[in-house]
């Protein structure tokens, strides 16, 4: 079972979902930073929103935390370099708000259209100001969406249900891409001079702060709207008060702020501007689907299993075929490093079959991960693993065949001249050893296995299972066979538990046996 912090809120099924999952879930909403610093100790788990800072001092506080998750989108608030450093998984839920969103974002792009806050305020106070907040029409405006992502798309398909035409600028997004969405493509100079109205959706990073700074803003179309539900910071809100101001720019409408929570900022006494505090994900519905969704992402980091949303591992979207062989890939980590001794400086990670016309990228990142773990008493995970093989010098490399000439699919870890290889057989994917320095086993790759290699003469395998019993140990599976020259045999047992190093050199001390490894993953 492990202990789960919670320092803000989010949706009850979310927390029931990890309390189902068998973990301890510990709610402190808005700790101090000393409180923080001390609840964390101890904690396996994150789970924050926008609040809390977690930033590399309470990492280091952290001793055993495994993953931190975000229930929402933005990461802004967590050091990711550090957490990286330190082997925590960083996750967010991406997908949680994108809807509300872009609902916002219309609502805010109506209200500062049609004035509707400032003419509503006016009237609950006794003023009927019918001509003051004249507006204008949505319809043939032009609207510039810089980021077109999940939430910038949405929002294109709901502006040109108002017939606005659409213009683009997204330096990630292909030509082809962008016809096939029916959005025009533009550098962010041409967007801006053509644009009546501005939206922003991207994420906030060292290259879009200030994005909009007061050079840009001369460069819009004069009387230009400009609208920001994304972060923070990317429009400098003191430059676009005074364009605001001096009548280049019509008007705005704000959701974000570079310093939140605010009440103070030199837009908010300005009749043309229209501000919401941060409610961009504030529905019922995307509240309860980020506090499920970072549920579900802690749960998968917690058991070790491959968390789609990790935003911090250095693997693209999984294949299906991939999946199920993680668990194998990490225990070939182990058993070569066992097998080996220590850690090759060149390590080669071979897949054979059709899983090799995969992204094989996570699988690889699972056998850094069985290799160090079995090697360092540092922390390991699917996050620090290749800065561990960096860190070390050893220098990883895939090959690929898509043919396998006895299994439908081959992994093999070699380096320094030892190998082990393994695959997945029956329809319930079971793991099976196939070599070992090219000797063909076939046995399940168990947590405790003994490699033995010995001349071909009877009562060997009475020598080693008599010397295994008298030392109490069971052997529960076992496989012989010969090395691919014929020469001599070799013998993987799986014993009920580890093979004591004494045990281990009175075998090596027999007539007849050449080598003994013993093998733990």
């Amino acid at each position: 079972m492990a202990r789960i912090l919670v320092t803000e809120e989010i949706a009850e099924p979310g927390l029931a979902r990890m309390r189902a999952a068998g973990h301890e879930v510990e709610v402190a909403l808005a700790p101090s930073v000393e409180e923080l610093h001390r609840l964390i100790r101890g904690a396996h788990g994150l789970v924050i929103r926008s609040a809390t800072q977690v930033d590399a001092a309470l990492l280091a506080a952290a001793d055993e935390l495994v993953v931190v998750g975000r229930a929402g989108v933005g990461l802004d608030n967590v050091d990711v370099d550090a957490a990286t450093q330190r082997g925590v998984m960083v996750v967010n839920a991406p997908e949680s708000n994108i809807l509300s969103a872009a609902e916002h974002t219309m609502a805010m792009l109506l209200a500062q259209a049609r004035n509707i806050p400032q003419a509503h305020a006016a009237l609950v106070e006794g003023r009927w100001e019918r001509s003051r907040w004249e507006g204008v029409e949505l319809a043939d405006k032009t609207l510039g969406v810089i980021g077109f992502g999940r939430i910038g798309r949405l929002v294109a398909q709901r502006a040109a249900a108002f017939g606005m035409r659409l213009v683009a600028y997204d330096p990630y997004l292909s030509p082809d891409r962008a016809r096939q969405l029916h959005v025009e493509l533009l550098d962010l100079d041409d967007l801006l001079a053509q644009a009546d109205f501005l939206t922003i959706h991207v994420a906030k990073t060292k290259e879009t702060v200030g994005l909009l700074d007061a050079d840009r803003l001369r460069r819009c179309k004069p009387g230009v709207r400009i609208v920001n539900v994304a972060r923070g910071g990317i429009v400098d809100e003191a430059a676009l008060a005074d364009a605001i101001v001096a009548g280049h720019v019509g008007g705005a409408a704000l959701d974000v702020f570079d310093r939140e929570p605010t009440t103070s900022s030199p837009l908010f006494g300005l009749p043309e501007v229209v501000v919401t505090p941060h409610l961009g994900a504030s529905t019922r519905e995307a509240q309860d689907k980020a506090g499920e969704a970072i549920a579900e992402m802690v749960v998968l980091a917690l058991n070790n299993d491959f968390v789609p949303y990790a935003v911090n591992v250095s693997a693209g979207e999984v294949a299906e075929i991939a999946k199920p062989f993680l668990g194998l890939a990490e225990r070939l980590g182990a058993l070569f490093v066992a097998l080996h001794g220590t850690v090759p400086t060149a390590l080669e990670v071979g897949y054979d079959g059709p899983v090799a016309e995969a992204d094989t990228r996570i699988l690889t990142l699972a056998v850094l991960k069985g290799l160090f773990r079995r090697s360092t008493a540092e922390p390991v995970s699917y996050v620090n693993a290749p800065l561990m093989a960096t860190d070390k010098g050893v220098e990883v490399r895939e090959t690929k065949s898509s043919t396998s000439v006895d299994w439908v699919n081959r992994l093999t870890v070699r380096g320094g001249g030892n190998s082990v290889s393994g695959t997945l057989v029956g329809v319930r994917g079971e793991e099976r050893l196939t070599h070992i320095d090219g000797n063909v086993v076939d046995l399940p790759p168990r947590p405790h296995l003994l490699y033995v290699k010995n001349e071909d003469s009877p009562g060997m395998i009475g020598a080693v299972g008599t010397l295994l019993g008298a030392a109490g140990i069971n052997i529960e599976d076992m496989d012989v066979g010969r090395d691919p020259t014929g020469a001599p045999s070799t013998m993987v047992l799986a014993t009920s538990q580890p093979v004591p190093d004494t045990v281990v050199a009175e075998l090596r001390a027999r007539p007849g046996i050449i080598s003994v490894h013993a093998l733990e993953s």
